[in-house]
């Protein structure tokens, strides 16, 4: 079967990396530029794939905290990349079906499938916008007829402010956010660190930025205090910023099948945010997945 012809006006010879993303949790709305640099990073960093995935879920453990525990109805998810299991409104109606969301990005064919994934649900739209221009976003119509800022919203940045360069001040981005929300409105944040990676595979970690270097979106890792001041005006709620899979991970069912042997090492969080089979979170740089994760409410 040959690839889906791609929307008018865009370049699937330039890797993407919402699509190589896609390709990393094994899905197929990707193309041969994509999994092409996918699989140059994952040569040098065999942890790129369970990375993914541990990442979908921290988002899902986070969305389901903030709608039961937390008592948000109100999602706005910004560089949401492409649809996948157990995305935001799905989680999210699971526990509220009053909840609504917000899906943000600026690539047309994430849009064009995110459209595609919520024609029936009344209460999710699809912005295509550049997260570095909040007053876009925050005035767009969908926006406007979706959430009501006069009440608390989670603002979802979920593996995507290492994309963001630091001349386009990433902080200063995160505040305008944070004004336009109510009190009790929270933050959602997950970031690649070089804490680990610079340290315990500095030339691998060159190769792979270098990979990224040139996609549309470079990658720039940060420290934990740098990632911390993201969160100015939130406080941080328990367990505060912690390694990605540190973050209130679930407990696994000890009578379920598949329980792992705790003998058997580390295991990783399967998509559905409930622990898997044994695996090494991150080959070779200390069994962590480099990035850290935090959510914090608005004061």
């Amino acid at each position: 079967m040959g690839e889906v012809s791609p929307p008018s006006g865009v370049d699937v010879t330039v890797p993407n990396v919402a699509r190589m993303y896609d390709y990393y949790l094994g899905g197929k709305d990707n193309y041969a530029a994509d999994r092409e640099a996918a699989e140059k990073v994952i040569a040098v960093m065999p942890g790129s794939q369970a990375g993914a995935r541990a990442n979908r879920a921290f988002l899902v453990r986070a969305v389901r905290y903030l709608a039961a525990e937390a008592g948000i109805t109100q999602f706005l998810d910004l560089g949401a990349g492409l649809p996948t299991q157990n995305n935001v409104h799905e989680v999210a109606l699971s526990v509220n079906p009053d909840a609504r969301v917000v899906y943000v990005d600026w690539d047309p064919v994430v849009c064009a499938h995110g459209r595609a994934l919520v024609r029936t649900p009344h209460n999710v739209g699809v912005v295509e916008a550049d997260l570095r221009r909040p007053d876009a976003i925050l005035r767009h119509e969908t926006t406007r007829a979706l959430l009501d800022f006069d009440r608390p919203v989670a603002v979802m940045m979920v593996s995507i402010l290492h994309f963001v360069d630091g001349s386009d001040d990433p902080q200063g981005i995160v505040a305008q956010y944070r004004d336009a929300t109510a009190a009790g409105s929270h933050l959602v944040v997950s970031h690649l660190t070089g804490d680990l990676l610079e340290k315990a595979r500095p030339e691998e970690t060159e190769r792979a930025k270098e990979i990224y270097r040139r996609t549309a979106t470079p990658v720039h890792l940060r420290a934990h205090q740098q990632i911390h001041e993201l969160f100015k005006g939130y406080d941080l709620v328990d367990p505060g910023l912690v390694w990605l899979t540190d973050w209130r991970p679930d407990e696994p069912d000890p009578d379920g099948p598949g329980a792992p042997d705790a003998a058997d090492g580390p295991t990783l969080l399967r998509p559905d945010g409930r622990r898997g089979g044994t695996v090494e979170e991150a080959p070779g740089y200390g069994g962590r997945i480099p990035a850290y994760a935090g959510v914090g409410r608005k004061l």
